[in-house]
């Protein structure tokens, strides 16, 4: 059902893309056939759908690690499932923390790797409720991919190293935007990445249209369970399919430049897609017509009645919540965009702090944070602002969180 929706959000009925992935078919077989791949996070949506456009290069090794065991069991069900047989000599997985003692023995002992693809994170701007949720974020988008490039530099990685950032990084407004963007930094800053003797890439892009834990998804699970949808009033976004995603990592993460953070060619004028008009045409694609609606108790308690009318309750609410962006871009304050020889993407070379402190400070900051006795979010703010000046005056806190609604 996922892919069969996808277009009410992307408006394509094609892989944007393929195109792309056709003229560097030789490229990526020659980088990926028979190369030994470790996947972090790889049973997400982002990350499983990367998993399935590598398999289709026949890698000689791929081990995927991911604290879901569940769908990491999935992720295996499908690919061995599908029509074609997978050609992976050795496919492993393991329901392992990326920043734990048992994935670095792992790494150690299983090594070396050709490719490196990490796509762990902490990714909702609902995870800014608290002290304690933000400085788990912080650990998962921060410091333990800092962990991660110290133990590839210790085991003398030499091959392409991807990470999986956010448009949100981009002149980020919430605590998760500014965590992938400080990220950002962990990759690429040469005063953490001295010794690294790899290629490293990035890539910010859309929201993967129903992805686990997205909001389209959610239009699905409320449908089914009879509760009014919801979406926020004059917010756009961009939008590309679980398949999409999946093949712009694979760009990204076998063909792009040292140092670039790839970004799809999207038009902002035609792309940026509102909210509102996406729940209303995924309602009408299942029979139904919107019945808008701004109080919340009354929303919940019409289902039954709109229903029977074949109508459906959409909650309109406002963007109220702290950090939560209008509209979505993929190039920061400062940075540029370059062609990189693609038709559909483009490249952000990534724009070095002038101080090589500057991160290896923020590391020192954070974890000292975890042995405070109360954990603010203004403190850890003031962390970002380290790396991320603007952030102090870009992000808003408004006293409300996505917990809060519907």
């Amino acid at each position: 059902m996922q892919q069969d929706l996808s277009n009410i959000a992307t408006g394509r009925n094609f892989c944007l893309f393929q195109q792309d992935v056709e003229s560097r078919r030789d490229e990526i077989t020659k980088i990926v056939r028979d190369a030994r791949i470790l996947v972090v996070g790889g049973a997400g949506s982002i990350g499983s759908a990367t998993v399935h456009e590598l398999a289709a290069f026949a890698p000689g090794a791929m081990h995927i690690v991911d604290q879901n065991e569940n769908e990491l069991a999935e992720l295996v069900r499908t690919l061995r499932s599908a029509p074609d047989p997978i050609a992976i000599a050795d496919l492993r997985t393991l329901p392992l923390d990326y920043g734990s003692s048992a994935f670095r023995a792992f790494v150690k002992a299983e090594g070396p790797y050709d490719l490196v693809l990490n796509f762990a994170a902490i990714k909702h701007v609902r995870s800014e409720k608290d002290g304690y949720s933000t400085l788990q974020m912080f650990d998962t988008n921060i410091v333990k991919q800092a962990r991660l490039i110290d133990l590839l530099k210790e085991v003398g990685f030499s091959g392409r190293y991807f990470s999986v950032s956010t448009d949100k990084a981009a002149n980020p407004t919430s605590l998760m935007g500014a965590s992938k963007r400080v990220m950002e930094h962990v990759m690429f800053d040469a005063g953490l990445s001295d010794g690294l003797n790899c290629t490293v890439t990035s890539a910010r892009f859309a929201n993967v249209a129903f992805s686990n834990g997205s909001l389209l998804q959610s239009f699905e699970n409320r449908l089914k369970k009879e509760q009014p949808l919801a979406a926020p009033e004059a917010t756009r976004r961009y939008f590309v399919s679980l398949k999409e995603s999946g093949q712009l990592c694979l760009l990204a993460a076998t063909t792009a430049p040292h140092g670039h953070i790839v970004v799809p060619n999207l038009d902002p004028e035609t792309a940026l897609v509102e909210m509102q008009q996406i729940a209303e045409k995924f309602l009408q694609a299942h029979g139904y017509t919107p019945a808008h609606y701004r109080d919340e108790p009354e929303a919940c308690t019409a289902v039954p009645r709109e229903k029977a009318e074949q109508r459906w309750p959409l909650l309109l609410t406002s963007l109220s919540t702290s950090g939560e962006k209008p509209f979505e871009e993929f190039v920061g304050a400062g940075e540029t965009k370059v062609a990189l020889g693609y038709e559909t993407l483009s490249g952000v070379p990534y724009l070095p702090l002038s101080d090589l402190q500057t991160m290896k400070l923020v590391l020192e900051r954070i974890k000292a944070v975890f042995a405070a006795a109360v954990i603010s979010k203004e403190e850890l703010k003031d962390i970002i602002a380290l790396a991320e000046p603007a952030f102090l005056t870009s992000h808003k806190e408004t006293g409300r969180n996505l917990d809060q609604r519907v």
